[in-house]
């Protein structure tokens, strides 16, 4: 035997216009209640994971993300998502994101907790520094090279066409990387 029980119709179905309605099985409440994307403004975008390109609506009130679902218009994958870009949504907001670095710096045994913007620093210091000692101008021949070969690159599945484009552009014409490699699956 149940502890209580909860009426299956409302008793009081009178609506807003105080006209009567029909018994329906919902509370009060649950009539009022809308879905959390009502007013909010619908941006296209694409998935960021694999190559093939799945639309996604990316749904923001306020300038705040607030959802992101498949777009039931897009050829590709007509409003369906795969597990990883039903996930998308954890890319922008996630209590658990990571928001600083761990270091440990060369013979130090323990890690040290830096913010992601030293980092980003100190790895553009380092690609600048490694790419100026590595630079080609020329070969013996007195050829033009403009080539770099001590950094190379791999690219892998996760990032879209367009950002492989960009990158690939970004290491070769404008760093003069040599070595550039994407993979399907890493």
């Amino acid at each position: 035997m149940a502890l209580f029980q909860l009426p299956l119709f409302s008793s009081d179905m009178s609506g807003k216009d105080g006209k009567r309605r029909a018994a329906q099985p919902f509370s009060r409440q649950t009539l009022t209640k809308g879905p959390r994307i009502a007013g909010a403004t619908v941006t296209e975008g694409v998935c960021p994971y694999c190559a093939v390109g799945c639309g996604q609506h990316i749904y923001t009130k306020g300038g705040q993300v607030i959802d992101i679902e498949g777009n039931p218009h897009s050829p590709i994958n007509e409003g369906t998502l795969c597990p990883k870009g039903a996930n998308t949504f954890q890319l922008v907001k996630n209590p658990h994101r990571v928001k600083h670095v761990l270091y440990r710096a060369p013979y130090s045994d323990h890690w040290e907790r830096k913010p992601l913007e030293w980092a980003l620093d100190t790895i553009a210091r380092r690609v600048k520094d490694a790419r100026d000692s590595g630079y080609a101008e020329k070969d013996a021949d007195g050829n033009r090279l403009g080539s770099v070969r001590n950094i190379g690159t791999l690219g892998g599945a996760t990032l879209d066409n367009e950002e492989n484009y960009l990158i690939k552009k970004l290491f070769s014409a404008g760093l003069g990387v040599v070595s550039i490699e994407n993979q399907a699956r890493i």
